[in-house]
């Protein structure tokens, strides 16, 4: 009979936490959870309480794929920067970091980038905006500023549409998740995290960024970048950056161990032409006033900058898992730079 009970018990158990992996978001499993009576069932809320917690601490991959694919979408037009799909997506982001009750040293989370043409060397084009949020962390004084560009090359006179879903729709969307997971894990050191305009027109919004940089950037132990995450038919995702910063590898490599995804080393070495990333993208503003960086990317693919860069040519799960790999680097990096 004892035995019979416990297994009615067990399976009342596995049916109830199937019920909270059904729903699609947290706030619908915890009111799932403060529904269930807790002096009739009291392991039953314990242990669905930790298995919600175990399910908060990993990235919410349909969420990941749906922030991708609006932010490719046709509706945003490709976003360039001073068109109405790149202040679209500026919003978007916007609204993600309101709704994660992230506050920002800007107003309205928001930084106004002014636009120049010939790659900030011509004249005054408009305002574009870099969309910047804050993680305080138990060491307020130390900053790690992650970073991702969410503009891209916009639609042609004849209607064609730039969409940019590896570039970079696929680095915004990971900054999204970025800003959920150590919004529920805090980190060490205080995190900036900065969607960036205009990165295609001369890394503008980087530069911006860093020349109106809230607080010292001797404050910053590192900026983390990236930049087209989304795609590798080898599955490798490359960090650059450690040769010019050697001390940060260690953390890296111990972050790769064990993941799904390749973390391979390179793309950094001086005299290789373009197969230097070093000044690639809008790590490079960091790089130039001396703060450390990595800078996660893919090598290029034929989609690279062509119509067809959509999100149905995205790798879901090698995306899915750059990500994760990415979280754990963050993650080992904070441990290593802040003893």
């Amino acid at each position: 009979m004892a035995t019979f009970v416990n297994g009615i018990f067990l399976l009342q158990i596995s049916i109830r936490i199937a019920k909270v992996y059904s729903f699609h978001s947290d706030s619908q499993r915890m009111i799932y959870i403060n529904h269930i009576n807790v002096s009739k069932y009291p392991l039953f809320v314990c242990l669905l309480l930790s298995f919600f917690i175990a399910s908060a601490q990993e990235v919410d991959r349909q969420q990941l794929l749906r922030d991708i694919q609006y932010l490719s979408s046709d509706e945003l037009g490709g976003r360039k920067p001073l068109t109405e799909g790149n202040q679209l997506a500026a919003q978007f982001i916007r609204d993600r970091f309101k709704s994660l009750g992230l506050t920002s040293q800007f107003k309205s989370y928001t930084q106004r980038v002014p636009l120049m043409g010939n790659r900030g060397n011509g004249e005054a084009l408009g305002e574009g905006t870099n969309i910047t949020a804050f993680i305080p962390g138990q060491d307020s004084d130390r900053l790690i500023v992650i970073t991702a560009h969410y503009d891209h090359l916009g639609t042609t006179e004849a209607g064609a549409i730039f969409n940019g879903a590896d570039d970079n729709a696929s680095g915004t969307a990971a900054l999204l998740a970025l800003a959920e997971y150590f919004t529920k894990n805090k980190p060490r050191a205080s995190i900036i995290l900065a969607a960036l305009d205009a990165e295609e027109m001369g890394l503008q919004g980087a530069k911006a960024l860093v020349r109106d940089f809230p607080f010292s950037l001797e404050h910053v132990l590192v900026n983390v970048n990236m930049d087209m995450i989304s795609r590798n038919v080898k599955s490798e995702l490359y960090a650059a950056g450690t040769l010019h910063y050697p001390h940060l590898k260690p953390a890296l490599e111990n972050a790769a161990k064990g993941a799904k995804v390749t973390l391979k080393f390179g793309h950094d070495e001086p005299g290789i032409g373009a197969d230097d990333w070093t000044k690639a993208s809008d790590h490079a503003a960091f790089h130039d006033k001396g703060v450390p960086f990595v800078y996660f990317g893919v090598e290029d693919h034929p989609d690279y900058h062509k119509e067809t860069d959509t999100f149905e040519n995205i790798d879901p799960e090698f995306y899915y898992e750059a990500v994760r790999l990415i979280i754990r680097c963050v993650e080992k990096l904070d441990e290593a730079l802040i003893p």
